[in-house]
């Protein structure tokens, strides 16, 4: 009797360990596909911030009677190039912490099926996280941009 309910723990710890490894591993392939995004966004947000930055060179050079105006210009420029680059590592940290959370909450499950509910809800809730954050960067590229460009016209 006892050595069947010893077999009945140890097929239940190792069902538990085999969703805790599922559930790990799905999380770790959310976060690395979160990380791939941030960093594909932080390269888009280089190249663009390099274009700008190009632009604004071509402008200064052009416009060399109004250095101090273009040197504020840079600054500006500068300081919303760094907001970007700090929002996207708001975003890798939030997204981080998001899946250790869930990483945690799987952990803890008490049933497979429970895993998978904690999992679903992960990548329900990161893909809702990666539009905002990508809507959130595209609208800081976009003013970043716009300001590089007005005050190029200037």
């Amino acid at each position: 009797m006892a050595k069947k309910v010893k077999d009945a723990i140890d097929k239940s710890a190792k069902r538990a360990k085999e969703a805790t490894d599922k559930a790990a591993a799905a999380t770790k392939k959310a976060t690395d596909r979160a990380a791939n995004a941030a960093k594909d966004a932080t390269d888009k947000v280089a190249g663009s911030a390099k274009a700008a930055a190009d632009r604004v060179e071509g402008a200064r050079d052009n416009l060399k009677k109004s250095g101090e105006k273009l040197k504020a210009s840079g600054e500006k420029i500068a300081k919303q190039g760094s907001a970007i680059s700090m929002k996207m590592i708001e975003h890798a940290e939030e997204n981080t912490h998001q899946a250790f959370a869930a990483m945690r909450a799987a952990a803890s499950a008490k049933n497979p099926a429970e895993v998978a509910k904690i999992q679903g809800e992960y990548l329900k809730q990161q893909g809702a996280r990666a539009l905002a954050h990508a809507r959130e960067i595209g609208e800081l590229i976009m003013r970043f941009g716009r300001d590089a460009v007005g005050e190029a016209k200037k």
